[in-house]
């Protein structure tokens, strides 16, 4: 029996290792991460401060972490940031409509994001949908990081680190692609010194495109210009400031889901190019960044960095939301509820932050403590149309989006108007006890207040206050040889809602605890990690529909809270280099998700993932030739509903499915290169939906992308 399980063991940890978007190995990649850091890929001596700000490589980390590379970006023709998540070891990426995603992971949504390790929050149009011709590479923490983050989900933490100006000679590389669907796009990535001994250097990144889509009317087009400037002031002392603008107009978008059901409770059979939209739906969005970091080295191992980071979001989008159950043989009782929604979130980030090294007991330790304030406001307006104006929806089996537009009212504050305020004192050290042993302690104090002005949605105003709330982190890494290690963490989980129940009444803060325990191994002096996790979530107050009931006064479905909600499972993960050549990164997830009644929640999330990219460089006679891949699987989530006709509940998650991707390149010198990726190679039809609005969007069909890259 136990070799039996042995077995299993591990032949799932093989498994698991082709399937996540890996960190190739990389030898001559050096990056200067966000604290000024030297990252070297692929011998294991990488530091980051994703998970507690002290400066750990991946096996020293006490929780699962994923880094993907500029490498693994630009071999998956990965053009945003969702495209990079979705082969991520753990992670669900799925749309809500045809402008929006929707990420999870461990049964809980994704809300925690960081750009250069500086939280920040997602919006309705999420950071997911950020150019990636901004970053160098993406580093995804999973599990609860209330230490650096506050308030927020035990679910994973994106951290987006952006391009450094960090090349002391003229380099640069400029891409063209083409790609199914009239893509046509075009980026560039340029670095010089602006002084002759390169202690001021500069880099500027931006890309232009324009296509249509697998689904009818719907096309985009948008620029991203990125700019960065990194100084040398004096002995020990670093600048970098820089800023990035993205706009993306889209025409067309559908914003409802296509229904599931005829209203006879047949399953309705749509092509995947059909839409709900109407042909005047636009769907736009800006977003500004600007950033200022200056770093301080005070000498004997210490260094003092302050950081101040903005963001805002415009997002403009006038829109149809179709729904109902449509006769089968007529197309007749669809409904439309056309809509204008006006959005201008914006946030700022201020850190201080010391760390350094101490000496106590004989043993050399490591410190961080600093100071953190989050400051956030948003708000959305609507313009509510004519009634008289609204056509009746027709056929919608004949459906094409000739649907006259209304006559729109005045324009009107519709909700969400006010601020978030968080501060937070935090600290952490790791304490070496014994030679192969370190303890990490930490904790973090914050301050959270929401203040919500007078709206449509809010007839009184109101204040939501958190103060003194204590998030503690404690993580054990014992090293049982020079190559494995044990690991063991804890953390606190605190994250205040404004979901409102039937009375109208706020729910309590989220409140609960994440445990993980786990293996990571090094291999081949550093270029191949292996790693295996259990987790364990616990959490109260989660926020799950409240079926049938409405919040006082508005048309949003009104909220109760789950109590004893219990996320655990398992996780396996490879990254790097397993023969010269050969670079492979692969993940295995597995959780339940359930309340105190073992009701799934988060059951339109699926429950088992499998991801893989992989990528091998051919020498010899074949050398400059370059083939690889990408795939995953997914198991089919819990979801279900209820039938129109019958009433009767029936599972409507998308069944089991396998994705599976190609890529080859040629390198015709060291500096031009083409590249060819084909996704969805066996052009699977697949539902690709995070929530459940009783319909559903389709993946993408089999689609190909060409592009040719100049690097000087």
């Amino acid at each position: 029996m136990v070799r039996s399980v042995l077995h299993a063991s591990m032949l799932a940890l093989l498994a698991t290792s082709f399937l996540s978007p890996c960190a190739y190995a990389q030898d001559s990649d050096k990056i200067e991460a966000a604290d000024g850091a030297i990252i070297v890929y692929g011998n294991g001596t990488d530091r980051n401060g994703a998970a507690t700000g002290l400066d750990l490589s991946p096996r020293e980390t006490p929780q699962s972490l994923t880094i993907i590379t500029r490498e693994q970006i630009d071999d998956q023709a990965a053009s945003a940031i969702a495209d990079v998540l979705e082969y991520t070891t753990g992670l669900s990426v799925k749309r809500v409509d045809r402008g929006r995603n929707l990420l999870s992971a461990r049964g809980f949504n994704i809300t925690n994001f960081q750009l250069d390790g500086l939280p920040f929050a997602t919006g309705n149009i999420g950071l997911e949908e950020s150019s990636t011709v901004i970053y160098d590479r993406v580093e995804v923490v999973r599990g609860a990081v209330g230490l650096l983050q506050g308030a927020g989900e035990p679910s994973a933490s994106i951290n987006m680190v952006r391009r450094q100006a960090d090349a002391r000679t003229l380099t640069g590389a400029l891409t063209l692609e083409a790609a199914s669907w009239d893509h046509l796009s075009a980026t560039a990535d340029i670095s010089t010194p602006l002084t002759s001994d390169g202690s001021v250097r500069a880099r500027f990144a931006a890309e232009v495109y324009r296509q249509d889509a697998f689904v009818d009317l719907e096309s985009s087009k948008g620029f991203t210009l990125y700019a960065v400037i990194g100084a040398d002031l004096g002995p020990g002392t670093r600048l970098r400031a820089g800023g990035s603008y993205q706009k993306d107009e889209r025409n067309g978008v559908m914003w409802a889901q296509l229904p599931y059901w005829y209203d006879d409770g047949t399953v309705a059979r749509w092509s995947r190019s059909k839409t709900t939209a109407a042909n005047w739906n636009a769907w736009d969005t800006a977003e500004t960044s600007a950033f200022l970091t200056i770093g301080q080295d005070l000498g004997t191992g210490w260094t003092l960095t302050g950081d101040v980071s903005y963001f805002q979001q415009t997002e403009d989008s006038k829109l149809i939301w179709m729904y109902g159950n449509p006769n089968r043989a007529t197309g007749a009782s669809m409904t439309s509820w056309p809509y204008w929604y006006l959005s201008k979130p914006r946030q700022w980030n201020l850190n201080l932050q010391l760390k350094g090294h101490f000496g106590l007991l004989g043993r050399q330790h490591e410190l961080v403590v600093g100071a953190m304030y989050h400051h956030r406001k948003t708000g959305w307006s609507n313009r509510d149309p004519d009634p008289s104006t609204v056509a009746p929806t027709g056929d919608f089996n004949a459906w094409d989006g000739s649907y006259a537009e209304p006559d729109w009212g005045p324009r009107f504050r519709m909700s969400d108007f006010g601020t978030t305020k968080q501060s937070a004192l935090y600290g952490v050290t790791r304490l070496q006890l014994l030679d192969p042993v370190k303890l990490i302690v930490g904790g973090r104090f914050s301050n959270w207040v929401r203040d919500e002005d007078e709206a449509f949605y809010t007839l009184n105003p109101y204040r939501l206050k958190k103060k003194n709330i204590f998030t503690p982190y404690a993580g054990l890494v014992v090293d049982l040889t020079d190559i494995l290690s044990a690991y063991a963490s804890y953390t606190s989980i605190f994250n205040p809602q404004t979901n409102r129940d039937r009375n109208g009444r706020y729910l309590d803060p989220l409140e609960g605890a994440n445990y993980e325990a786990g293996l990571k191994a090094d291999l081949m002096n550093g270029r191949l990690r292996l790693s295996g996790a259990l987790f364990r979530i616990e959490q109260d107050n989660f926020a799950v529909p409240d079926t049938g009931y409405f919040v006082p006064g508005t048309t949003d479905i009104a909220s109760k809270p789950a109590m004893g909600t219990v996320s655990k499972g398992y996780e396996m993960e490879m990254q790097g280099e397993v023969l010269p050549g050969w670079d492979i990164s692969a993940g295995w997830s597995h959780f339940k998700a359930t309340d105190a009644d073992g009701n799934d929640v988060q059951a339109h999330q699926p429950r088992k993932v499998f991801r893989m990219a992989t990528k091998y460089a051919f020498a010899g006679a074949l050398d400059g030739f370059t083939v690889g891949g990408s795939s995953r699987w997914e198991s089919r989530p819990p979801q279900e509903a209820a039938n129109p006709a019958t009433g009767l509940t029936e599972k409507v998650g998308q069944k089991a499915y396998w994705l599976i991707n190609l890529m080859g390149a040629y390198d015709f010198t060291d500096q031009l290169s083409f590249q060819v990726n084909v996704n969805n190679l066996f052009d699977k039809r697949y539902y690709n939906t995070n929530s459940w609005f009783g319909g559903y969007i389709f993946g993408e069909p089999r689609n190909v992308r060409a592009t040719l890259r100049f690097g000087f």
